[in-house]
């Protein structure tokens, strides 16, 4: 299983296994991982599973979609270059070793 790294806001990393398939938002809320909300369950409506994918990433991430950059614009915290809604990346065998940061607050 692909291992992906939360780093919560106030640094500390949790390193959880994700399904493939599943996706960052899904690992993180079924091994409780604080700073992600996800208050639509994934449905790409809320912003509530913002985070920054680590600015060393070489992971190949899914293309981003006009809702989600869209959606960007309206959550809790500064959009950045690197900001992605992590129910809209699907996990593979190749996001092994993924690291993503969560923002400061979701809500």
């Amino acid at each position: 299983m692909p291992k992906i790294t939360y780093v919560a806001h106030d640094g500390v990393e949790t390193v959880v296994d994700v399904a493939q398939n599943d996706t960052v938002m899904r690992g993180a809320v079924l091994n409780g991982i604080k700073g992600i909300v996800a208050q639509c369950g994934g449905g790409a409506s809320c912003g509530t599973c913002h985070v920054y994918v680590d600015p060393e990433n070489t992971k190949p991430l899914s293309q981003m979609h006009q809702v989600e950059d869209e959606l960007l614009y309206f959550t809790a915290c500064e959009r950045k270059e690197n900001s992605r809604l992590s129910c809209q990346i699907p996990v593979t065998e190749e996001q092994d070793g993924l690291v993503v940061h969560m923002p400061e607050k979701q809500l």
